[in-house]
């Protein structure tokens, strides 16, 4: 390996680190799931953006976006909202279920007709089950993903015994789901991967490849994957990704030229 990746995957360890220790402390106050924003009265469409809501990855909370939360907030998305799944949840699609459940609640609330979703790592998954398989794509207007394992990771093999787990891993039925025909889906896909993501097994099983979906990827360079949700960069490229409403935006399919590197 040469020196300046030897370099850059240093940094970006002890970064994960740094990541992993401020998560660490961060972790029990996103336990309790967040007081929920008043409903509007009567019904009408809210003004401003889109709702955002985000959802976090496996045996994590919604402590994990207090930084990109705030970014958001601060551009602008003064409805944002994050999600936390139950622990217990052994079922990606039951998940995905329970996700599609809480935008109708927000939609009802807030009066508007659509979100936008971020999910970091399985988060990212569960959303684009809810979107591809569930019916989704209608209320959903830009799904971004952030380090999610659309082909599977084989990172640590002895975590199967999860069934989460097991739904991550390459060939599973879940992925085969995600894989087949999605004609007329609705929704934007934008996926961000780090070419030093040390979860993603292979790195590039974060890139989302398609041929019925409107996606645009992403490369981040010289950060891990517990880095995704924090680092300013990225929180920049995903204001940009969800501001992305325009014609053009849909048909970034391919990942060479639209790829592009933020970090």
């Amino acid at each position: 390996m040469e020196l300046t990746k030897v370099t850059a995957l240093m940094k970006a360890t002890a970064l994960e680190l740094a990541i992993l220790t401020g998560h660490l402390v961060l972790y029990p106050s996103g336990i309790v799931a967040e007081r929920l924003s008043p409903t509007p009265t009567p019904p009408a469409i809210t003004p401003g953006r889109r709702p955002v809501v985000l959802l976090h990855g496996f045996a994590d909370n919604r402590s994990v976006f207090v930084l990109l939360r705030r970014s958001l907030s601060r551009n602008g998305r003064d409805r944002v909202e994050s999600v936390n799944y139950s622990p217990l949840t052994c079922d990606l699609r039951a998940a995905a279920e329970a996700l599609g459940r809480r935008v109708d609640e927000i939609l009802a609330r807030t009066g508007h007709a659509e979100v936008d979703i971020v999910g970091h790592s399985l988060g990212g998954l569960i959303a684009r089950y809810y979107v591809q398989r569930l019916g989704g794509d209608t209320r959903v207007r830009t799904l971004v993903m952030l380090g999610t394992p659309h082909s599977g990771t084989t990172v640590a093999p002895l975590a199967d015994a999860h069934p989460l787990v097991r739904q991550m891993r390459p060939g599973s039925e879940v992925l085969r789901e995600l894989a087949g025909p999605s004609p007329g889906c609705r929704t934007r896909f934008v996926s961000f991967w780090s070419d030093l993501d040390q979860v993603m097994v292979p790195v590039e099983t974060a890139r989302l490849d398609h041929p019925d979906l409107a996606v645009h990827n992403v490369r981040v360079s010289g950060i891990g994957h517990l880095a995704l949700p924090v680092h300013p960069t990225v929180a920049a490229g995903v204001r940009e990704a969800l501001e992305a409403d325009g014609p053009e935006a849909l048909g970034a399919r391919e990942e060479e030229p639209g790829a592009t590197s933020v970090a």
